[in-house]
């Protein structure tokens, strides 16, 4: 959260003039859902679109999406965290090895 403001200025990208009938949009999800960031968000004349904590995902017609399945990325971590090859990186010349070694995780670690 305190960081968020500081890496929108520091983008690389030139930003284009942002003008009221095209406003620019800053998209986040609940993580940035505090006031500092949306009052931040627009005085550097962004439109702030921020999940709100509690919010499900609601279709275009209103009826619910099934909810996010978080686990799914947090079990591919945690499996992939019980290599120490792969949590504490040994090789030191080329990343090549480490990177074959993640492949060889990755396609070993799937259902």
């Amino acid at each position: 959260m305190r960081a968020a403001l500081a890496t929108v200025d520091s983008l690389i990208g030139s930003r284009p003039v942002p003008r009221r009938y095209y406003p620019q949009h800053l998209c986040l999800d609940k993580g940035y859902d505090y006031p500092e960031i949306e009052v931040g968000a627009r005085q550097q004349a962004y439109r702030p679109h921020i999940r709100r904590r509690g919010e499900e995902k609601m279709a275009p017609d209103g009826s619910r999406f099934h909810p996010a399945r978080r686990w799914v990325v947090e079990r591919t971590g945690f499996w992939h965290n019980r290599f120490r090859k792969l949590l504490i990186r040994w090789e030191k010349k080329t990343k090549t090895i480490w990177l074959w070694f993640i492949s060889l995780v990755a396609s070993w670690s799937t259902d």
